[in-house]
């Protein structure tokens, strides 16, 4: 095995899975997904969907207990999801997010990567994702410490890949749609619905940028 990618069943972690295949091949990636008290599990469902389209071995990964609802709206209990744009939110940390998500997430697929012998790990935060600020797992800053403490915690055997950090929403899009990247099959709602809710936060801004590429979406909306 060459590579771990970490797949959450949304636009992003799929475009990094199909980068990953690009670069290592079906046969050398393995996808990772994770059960952390989220309040929907139709996001693992659709993971499951983009593993098959890509005849990649895929593992869900439970994380019991370790997340509580009041520190994020998309745990289990918790408040109700924004229904506003990203740039409409308060300047900050997002009330989306899940404490070091992504540092346990990492961390996990550092350790899998170890057992299966592979020397990367694919994450695919994008640009936006640190705008503000509002998820700090996501920014430079946190993303070259993980890399780093990956990298020695691993013995140097495991690096952290990020293809996507530098680039817009708008980008990832262009990208995958290049790669032939099933977004048909994703699920980017925060309230996990089908048709997509349309008015959450990632569901914004994902239609923006299908429409900045002028691209209709492959996935339906509630609200247009």
């Amino acid at each position: 095995m060459k590579a771990v990618t970490l797949l959450s069943g949304g636009l992003d972690s799929t475009t990094c899975l199909a980068l990953a295949v690009r670069d290592h091949g079906a046969g050398e990636t393995m996808a990772v997904s994770f059960a952390y008290g989220q309040k929907h599990s139709a996001e693992l469902e659709h993971a499951v969907q983009i593993a098959r389209h890509y005849r990649v071995s895929h593992r869900v990964l439970e994380i019991p207990r370790l997340f509580t609802a009041p520190t994020s709206t998309l745990i289990e209990g918790g408040a109700a999801n924004p229904t506003v744009a990203y740039e409409d939110l308060p300047e900050g940390v997002s009330p989306a997010y899940v404490p070091f998500r992504n540092g346990v997430f990492m961390s996990m697929a550092t350790a899998v990567a170890l057992e299966v012998r592979a020397e990367w790990v694919y994450f695919g935060a994008h640009s936006e994702d640190a705008h503000r600020w509002a998820y700090p797992d996501c920014t430079p800053e946190f993303i070259g410490s993980m890399a780093s403490a990956m990298f020695v915690g691993s013995y140097m055997k495991v690096r952290l890949v990020t293809p996507l950090q530098w680039a817009s929403k708008a980008e990832v899009v262009r990208l995958g749609v290049a790669l032939g990247a099933p977004y048909d099959k994703t699920m980017s709602c925060y309230n996990g619905v089908e048709p997509a809710c349309g008015t959450c936060p990632t569901c914004r801004s994902r239609r923006d940028a299908f429409h900045q590429n002028g691209l209709n979406d492959p996935i339906e909306y509630q609200v247009a």
